[in-house]
């Protein structure tokens, strides 16, 4: 279902980092006035996957720019033609706006195209793209509700995942019980993982109902599971988990779960300079 009001989702202005915008030399390209791009980040915007996986793609050697085979790291122009094994790729070196669109993730769905089990998937929610797919920025597990971001560009999603950008995830938990005092500076000083130390860099109390309390966490990285992991390493279980933010982009009230909302081209822009 499409919400069609406009929202103002978008909060908070993240770190800056330097932009890949065109430079004047290529390794393909004619002409050396030739703007040109980074050849990852093109074919990731084309929607064919995020930035690691086209990375992945050119070092095994199935791209081609001009019938030579593409290296990571290449450039190219306007006038390269570039394959992915005989399939000519058509680039759009002009700015062109990515598809940018928010889920209200219900739990029992899973963040994956492939599930040996057979369960729901949050694709199956999804509006078709004709010439590309939708990449979703971050995951939820199988049993954890809320905001999930999907786009069909590829950098985009690198940019919002990757963890030296460290995007704030904040999250709405539910407990049985209360934290004490000790437990909460734990939480937020460091706990041990199997995969390393993790810390809440915020953490608040939102009430109880009845026996359950619930608490606002924030997280600046996205591990598998990290919150309820966390949780467990003080000997404490979630019993609900919602993703209330990521990034600047709030969930908003009105979309219900399993519903989507699309961002349209003013939202958009206004993301991309947030997180330039």
């Amino acid at each position: 279902m499409k919400v069609n009001r406009p929202i103002r989702p978008i909060k908070k202005k993240i770190s800056a980092v330097k932009s890949d915008e065109a430079e004047q030399t290529s390794a393909f390209s004619d002409s050396p006035s030739t703007p040109t791009f980074k050849l990852q980040k093109l074919l990731a915007q084309k929607g064919l996957g995020s930035r690691r996986e086209m990375e992945a793609l050119i070092a095994s050697g199935e791209v081609s720019v001009n019938g030579k085979t593409a290296v990571v790291g290449d450039r190219v122009g306007v006038s390269d033609v570039v394959r992915i094994g005989k399939r000519v790729i058509r680039l759009n070196l002009e700015e062109s706006l990515p598809k940018v669109l928010l889920y209200h993730k219900p739990e029992g769905e899973i963040v994956s195209r492939d599930d040996p089990q057979d369960r729901p998937s949050v694709f199956d929610k999804l509006p078709y793209l004709r010439s590309s797919k939708w990449i979703a920025i971050g995951r939820l597990d199988f049993n954890t509700s809320g905001l999930l971001i999907f786009t069909n560009d590829g950098a985009l999603a690198n940019r919002m995942m990757h963890p030296r950008y460290e995007v704030e995830r904040e999250y709405a938990v539910r407990i049985l019980g209360e934290l004490t005092e000790e437990q909460m500076q734990q939480l937020t000083t460091g706990v041990a993982l199997d995969d390393g130390q993790a810390a809440f860099t915020y953490l608040a109390d939102q009430g109880g109902e009845g026996v359950n309390h619930w608490y606002r966490v924030i997280l600046k990285e996205g591990k598998n599971r990290e919150v309820r992991r966390m949780f467990e390493a003080i000997g404490l279980t979630v019993s609900r988990l919602m993703r209330v933010r990521f990034g600047p982009i709030n969930l908003p009230p009105r979309i219900k779960r399993g519903q989507w909302l699309e961002l349209d081209e003013k939202e958009i822009r206004r993301l991309l300079n947030l997180i330039k």
